[in-house]
């Protein structure tokens, strides 16, 4: 019985060309996908090579041994100052908002974080600009969202600064629980924008903030650094320029921790108002154990 065209039999040739057409179309969606891959590998590879001409180190890429790398981040798009993480970098980072007071801030100081005031994204660089404004010191604290449970890892940035009397890095890993010094706390790079790197441990089941182990360098800001803190169950390592420069096997935490790269002021002295200037994070990388 005849029911329609489409009940016919097609014709060979007919099928032939849809099968052509099906080829075709596969190839092309095959071969937008690789231009798409190949054009993102020569923008990463560009990249790279920008950040080895500019800081002397690319960011790395991939698992190391006895790491699984779980975050990178190397600033490709430009952020003006009062929009960052916005659309660009909010899947990335958040930031202490606008007036909160720093650790001086806490006990009395006029420092504050101000994000909207200190940080963007220049050709490939996150800067925050250090400065005062009608007396309120300011700087920020910037945290990377982490995959995981937060318990143990590897984390690395590269970083530089001006000289800066008066603001300080305290980056560090601060317990999830928010019991401290209880459940401690891990600092590094720690210190005075006008002075030397150091590090700090503050163990577990401490009882004071003077609780803690410090780590001490000779090497100031103001060229291109890697940092690095290791941290496993058994042992905390302090890296710098690929060199330990100290670690730990007693008092380790050992309860999950948020990265924190905090920049304040105040501690002891706040900057003179005048004091202003840059300090530079190239890219930032972190890890859990493999």
């Amino acid at each position: 019985m005849y029911t329609g065209f489409y009940d016919r039999k097609q014709p060979r040739w007919f099928l032939g060309l849809r099968v052509l057409a099906v080829l075709m179309l596969v190839g092309i969606i095959g071969f937008v996908s690789c231009s798409l891959q190949y054009n993102a590998l020569k923008i990463l590879e560009a990249n790279q090579a920008l950040k080895l001409k500019l800081t002397g180190q690319a960011m790395p890429i991939g698992d190391l041994p006895g790491w699984h790398q779980i975050f990178t981040e190397d600033f490709l798009t430009d952020v003006p100052v009062g929009s960052f993480p916005g659309s660009e970098y909010s899947s990335q980072f958040t930031v202490y908002a606008d007036g909160t007071p720093d650790t001086a801030g806490q006990q009395g100081a006029p420092s504050r974080y101000y994000p909207s005031k200190v940080v963007s994204v220049q050709d490939g660089i996150l800067d925050l600009y250090l400065h005062t404004e009608d007396g309120t010191p300011m700087a920020a604290a910037i945290l990377p969202v982490l995959p995981g449970n937060h318990l143990y890892g590897k984390y690395t940035l590269r970083f530089r600064s001006d000289v800066l009397p008066g603001f300080k890095t305290a980056w560090l890993l601060w317990p999830d629980s928010e019991h401290w010094p209880h459940d401690g706390e891990l600092d590094f790079p720690e210190g005075q924008l006008d002075g030397t790197i150091g590090a700090f441990l503050h163990p577990q089941n401490g009882q004071s903030s003077s609780d803690q182990v410090p780590y001490s360098t000779d090497i100031t800001y103001t060229s291109w650094h890697t940092a690095s803190i290791e941290w496993t169950p058994n042992r905390v390592n302090f890296i710098l320029d690929g060199q330990l420069i100290g670690t730990a096997t007693t008092g380790i935490p050992h309860t999950p921790m948020h990265w924190v790269i905090q920049t304040e002021s105040c501690l002891p002295t706040c900057p003179v108002a005048t004091t202003a200037g840059h300090l530079q994070i190239a890219w930032i990388v972190a890890y859990s154990p493999a």
